[in-house]
């Protein structure tokens, strides 16, 4: 087991903010995988100052999806 840890690597810890239903940041927490509670978005880099305000424009790493895309068929 000790050996396993030694030359195992480890996964990089990510950043993660708690988005509220208004948009707002109520939360950070760094980890190895994503939260599996509803609202967690992952970030580049924390910032305290986001806690009760909105996270700035460039802050997400993954784009929020607000609706499935309808599969179109292509124009013959």
């Amino acid at each position: 087991m000790l050996l396993r840890r030694l030359f195992s690597r480890s996964r990089p810890m990510r950043h993660f903010a708690l988005v509220d239903g208004q948009g707002l940041c109520r939360a950070l927490r760094q980890m190895q995988e994503h939260p599996h509670q509803a609202g967690w978005v992952e970030v580049r880099e924390p910032s305290v100052s986001w806690l009760g305000a909105p996270l700035p424009a460039g802050a997400r790493l993954t784009p929020v999806v607000t609706h499935a895309s309808a599969a179109r068929p292509l124009a013959a």
